[in-house]
């Protein structure tokens, strides 16, 4: 009788064992598959990850009309919720597109990949002159040291983004339907 109880209870171990480990293995399977297929079909951003507003900025939300459509586009700092790190929605006034960016991913080649360090947050003006007023060796020069053809005048509205009491930022904009970035400091 000893014997039959601990060869039932032996079957009964490995069988338990058994299950649990390819429910465990059908799991990892299930969330790497899961992963693979939203990466490959859009960014992370957008349904991998959860984003809400950002409470660390005071002003969190603008409007005004990037694409020059006379619809305002809402540009919004919000926060990865996977990362932690922020970044904007940009939903266009027309309700077919909303673009992000930052949340860990690179912002328009600047070196930064979230927004945390900006304190400043607002409308830059259409038809507003700016040009990069930092020189290749890091140095920061005026006006009249920029050539002409090397200063852009803004075709619409555009986001001015700086670090609250120190230098740095710049000017987020639309320029042929692509996002282009004048750095400021």
């Amino acid at each position: 009788m000893k014997i039959r109880t601990l060869l039932l209870l032996s079957v009964l171990t490995i069988s338990c064992k058994k299950e649990t480990k390819t429910e465990v293995e059908t799991a990892q399977i299930t969330a790497k598959d899961s992963l693979k297929a939203v990466k490959k079909e859009e960014p992370k951003t957008e349904k991998a990850d959860t984003i809400v507003l950002s409470t660390k900025h005071k002003t969190n939300k603008i409007l005004c009309d990037l694409d020059g459509d006379s619809l305002d586009e809402t540009v919004e700092i919000f926060r990865s919720t996977n990362n932690q790190k922020s970044g904007f929605k940009i939903t266009y006034g027309n309700g077919k597109k909303t673009d992000y960016l930052g949340f860990g991913n690179d912002i328009l080649g600047q070196g930064f990949d979230e927004i945390d360090w900006a304190g400043i947050f607002e409308k830059a003006p259409k038809n507003e002159v700016y040009f990069e007023n930092v020189n290749e060796d890091g140095e920061i020069i005026g006006e009249e040291q920029v050539a002409e053809q090397d200063k852009i005048k803004l075709p619409n509205v555009g986001i001015f983004i700086h670090a609250d009491e120190s230098c740095g930022g710049g000017v987020i904009y639309l320029k042929n339907g692509k996002y282009e970035w004048i750095q400021q400091e």
